[in-house]
């Protein structure tokens, strides 16, 4: 059967067929689909884990059992399971474990933009790169094969373009293999520094065996053209872009066994052309190897290291003139991401930049606050950093920095990687003060589920953690919940804990207005004759509100009723629809 597919559905299709029945995650755009769809098959048991480190523990745990198992992060995820991630390479698995990283090209949802083939060669397990929908179904399937023939875990390397692009996918049945024995074996699992020097010349010697895999393996194939000039080896996205530039009319060698790359199959292929190029992504990973095998390659000198490619620059940088399809898009505007109409982070930022606070910032849709023109964060770096660095921000600064910096973090996020921080601020008592944005959801990957919300990832009732009760276990004793929609109880809330003289927690609690049962109200509107153009209103940066004519306009298709404007205009302009005064 033929479908249409986006690369994540087909990567989740590959679980399904492959017969696995474990998979543990933490969603990160763009890897989170593969995860949901897995979900849609009732044989694989799949989950939400709080951060990509549990997960990829609790694979482990069921491929160590006996069944097949994954899980699935983005790439800066897999530096935050990077510690079982090298040990679990020394021990090998039992039944077949798959890791999916994706990657993001252009930085699409992302704080850097971090190529993950590193840690495929870092920690020599192998990895393998799909270039479009049907080799993520069938490589995936193939991943379990080489987990289980080598003893080892397998990464799968997406990218933004590979997982959120369609192509048509064949689709096959599910083969779930017995589940392999389970037999207790200190010397290999158990990883002290005895066993642990045992184990490293078995990886070794599995990474001999895998360079030989990699020579024949169908993964790695030569496309020829009909004459000898020009042979590009590439993989992933920049396979498809070499395709539309050059069709049939360059030798080709694509990559699909990232790591460890072949040695003979290259010298062959750069024997056999006039000219050598490497088109890949990012860092210069296939072009070193084929210089450490002595090969002259253009590569890094012409294409650049930073950014996705596209037709054009691949035709550009390679010296081929292009048609109209291959030229990117210029003079489109741009659109800037911003929080929602009715967000309820906004009224957080609205009150901590009027209060001119310093902010230490996490990863979320709420990181936005940063955009104009509320500007109301100093300061990103990756997940649950707010929480450690107001510490040290404030452990360094003293009761100055103590009376106006707050760190802010989102509920999933605090799950996440908040806890062991504000574990930090507790024990080592620095008079910090941490809002906890708790929206009900993971919000900006797209709604899924999270330890607080009280839901699985199939929207099944499941445990709750209780915020309140855990911030107060965890010793923080001035614990306080506020609607954000009430700017004068968040703008109290965060005079008060400031003025504290101990460690304080703010629960900003709203759910996020795009959740499907959250009610809306009616849009409010502008009353022109109580107007004055005073613009209070337009401090808040909510894209219902613009200005037209010199008077305040709200647009009726994106304004929520949250009504948080109201509380700035000290005229009384905003009315509800029939007429009454707010």
């Amino acid at each position: 059967m033929k479908e249409l597919m986006l690369g994540n559905k087909a990567v989740a299709r590959g679980l399904y067929e492959a017969g696995v029945c474990v998979a543990s995650s933490y969603p990160g755009t763009p890897s989170t689909e593969t995860t949901e769809e897995a979900a849609k098959y009732n044989e694989i048991y799949c989950e939400w884990a709080p951060n990509e480190k549990v997960a990829m523990e609790t694979a482990f745990g069921a491929s160590r059992a006996g069944k097949r198992s994954y899980c699935a992060m983005k790439h800066v995820g897999l530096n935050v399971a990077a510690d079982p991630l090298f040990t679990i390479a020394y021990t090998g698995v039992n039944a077949g474990m798959v890791i999916l990283v994706a990657d993001d090209p252009g930085m699409h949802s992302s704080q850097n933009e971090q190529d993950s083939r590193h840690y495929a060669i870092a920690a020599k397990i192998p990895m393998l790169e799909p270039s479009d929908s049907q080799e993520a179904l069938d490589f995936t399937k193939k991943a379990y094969e080489i987990s289980e023939e080598f003893d080892t875990p397998v990464l799968i390397k997406m990218c933004t373009r590979v997982a959120h692009s369609q192509s048509i996918v064949e689709t096959g049945e599910r083969v779930e293999p017995p589940m392999k024995e389970y037999v207790k074996d200190i010397a290999k699992y158990v990883m002290v520094p005895a066993n642990a020097k045992k184990r490293h010349p078995i990886v070794e010697e599995r990474t001999r065996k895998l360079v030989a895999f990699a020579e024949t393996s169908e993964l790695n194939r030569v496309e020829r053209a009909k004459d000898n000039k020009l042979g590009i080896i590439t993989s992933s996205t920049c396979y498809q872009y070499v395709k539309e530039v050059y069709g049939d009319s360059a030798n080709i060698l694509k990559i699909g066994l990232i790591n460890p790359l072949p040695e003979k199959l290259i010298k062959d292929f750069a024997a056999s052309v006039e000219k050598l190029a490497v088109v890949e992504e990012l860092d210069p990973i296939i072009e070193n190897h084929c210089k450490v095998l002595g090969l002259q390659v253009t590569g890094k000198d012409v294409f650049p290291m930073v950014d996705e490619f596209s037709q054009g620059i691949v035709a550009d940088r390679l010296g081929e003139k292009t048609d109209e399809g291959c030229k990117a898009i210029e003079g489109l505007p741009n659109r800037p991401p911003a929080m929602c109409s009715g967000c309820p982070h906004r009224g957080v930022f609205f009150t901590l930049s009027k209060n001119k606070c310093r902010v230490m910032g996490d990863i979320g849709c709420y990181t936005l606050g940063s955009a104009p023109p509320l500007c109301a964060i100093d300061t990103t770096e990756c997940m649950g950093a707010s929480v450690s660095s107001i510490h040290g921000f404030n452990k360094a600064r003293g009761e100055e920095s103590e009376k106006n910096t707050v760190a802010v973090i989102g509920d999933s996020t605090f799950m996440h990687s908040g806890m062991t921080g504000l574990a930090n601020i507790a024990y080592n008592q620095t008079n910090s003060t941490v809002i906890i944005l708790d929206n009900s959801i993971t919000g900006m990957t797209g709604h899924q589920q999270n330890p607080t919300t009280g839901f699985n990832l199939r929207g099944d009732p499941a445990g709750k953690i209780d915020l309140e009760a855990l911030v107060r276990a965890m010793g923080i004793s001035r614990v306080r919940v506020v609607d954000p929609y009430n700017l004068a109880a968040m703008d109290a809330a965060v005079k008060e804990e400031l003025a504290a003289s101990e460690p304080s927690v703010i629960i900003s609690r709203r759910p996020c207005v795009l959740l499907k049962n959250v009610k809306k109200n009616p849009p409010v509107k502008v009353n022109p004759d109580k107007c004055k153009g005073c613009k209070s209103c337009m401090q808040l940066g909510c894209p219902s509100i613009s200005f037209k004519d010199g008077k305040a306009h709200i647009d009726q298709t994106l304004c929520v009723g949250c009504k948080v404007c109201t509380e700035l205009c000290h005229f009384h302009a905003f009315e509800t629809q029939e007429g009454e005064e707010i």
